[in-house]
């Protein structure tokens, strides 16, 4: 795919020196497919928390906003067709980047803009929640598509989310016209699946669930599908082969004991997955109310 086809794409998000997660993860996932990236870090980390002590660098709250006007008034912008953020180190910047999508949208009002909402898991959220409610209120209302997982979805809704209606209930009103929502409840034993809601579809992508995986999966699952996305693909073929491609990454680091996603030795399974996906159609909830 040739880099004027495929788009260019701002990744913002945190940045590791070490590891596969973040930026790190999201901007090898796009530039393998082909994107040209622009990637502004929100922090930066020596590694992943959850391998002991990371010292936090940080960047003030107007440098961060300085950096978000320079994009909008680059003589390159042009060039971007969408828009992925995922951690935010502050409230502040989430708000920045909405300053961001709605100035470009201006400029172009079919800008793709990609809302990863990181902030919690099954243990609650791990950003303060001055953050998660400035993604709630400033950055879910402008996403062509949101990724949460099953428990960010609950707080953003503030509902427990037991099954998949429940979570496609909760999809459909958050408001975003796509949503992709990792850790649904699985239908197949010893399973896990990513679902899908638009306007039309409502899909369940599963595969083997995978004890202790490495960080980085949502990070990796988002860009993959927006770059589906981005090149026409249709949307299940898309959910398909972005969720072949992160069960396969996983898989292989997995075999090999790593503790970090092995994104450079494991490339082409990011650009032609071989992996068997079970893909399920769902009743879609505006077919269910017809009923």
């Amino acid at each position: 795919m040739s880099e004027s086809a495929a788009g260019t794409v701002i990744v913002i998000s945190s940045h590791v020196v070490r590891g596969s997660v973040g930026n790190r993860a999201a901007v090898f996932a796009l530039e393998t497919l082909g994107h040209q990236v622009w990637a502004l870090p929100t922090i930066v980390l020596p590694w992943h928390p959850g391998h002991g002590r990371s010292t936090r660098l940080t960047f003030s709250e107007a440098d961060f906003d300085a950096a978000i006007d320079d994009l909008i008034r680059a003589p390159w912008i042009g060039e971007v067709k969408a828009v992925l953020s995922g951690y935010f180190g502050n409230a502040a910047q989430a708000r920045s980047v909405a300053r961001l999508v709605t100035a470009l949208r201006e400029r172009k009002p079919e800008l793709f803009y990609v809302c990863d909402p990181v902030m919690g898991d099954l243990g609650g959220l791990y950003v303060p929640q001055a953050t998660a409610e400035a993604i709630r209120d400033h950055l879910i209302p402008l996403a062509s598509l949101a990724t949460p997982n099953r428990y960010e979805l609950a707080w953003l809704v503030g509902a427990s989310l037991d099954d998949n209606t429940a979570v496609m209930d909760a999809a459909l009103s958050l408001g975003p016209s796509r949503m992709l929502v990792t850790s649904a409840v699985p239908m197949m034993a010893g399973g896990t699946g990513n679902l899908y809601l638009s306007g039309r579809h409502a899909l369940l992508a599963e595969h083997r669930l995978i004890d202790k995986p490495p960080n980085g999966l949502g990070d990796l699952l988002a860009a993959l599908f927006l770059s589906r996305l981005l090149s026409g693909m249709e949307d299940e073929k898309a959910l398909q082969l972005a969720t072949a491609s992160v069960y396969e990454v996983l898989a292989r680091a997995v075999k090999r004991g790593s503790d970090e996603l092995t994104l450079a030795s494991d490339s082409s399974s990011l650009a032609t997955p071989m992996a068997m996906v079970q893909m399920r159609r769902l009743l879609h909830p505006a077919q269910r109310r017809k009923g």
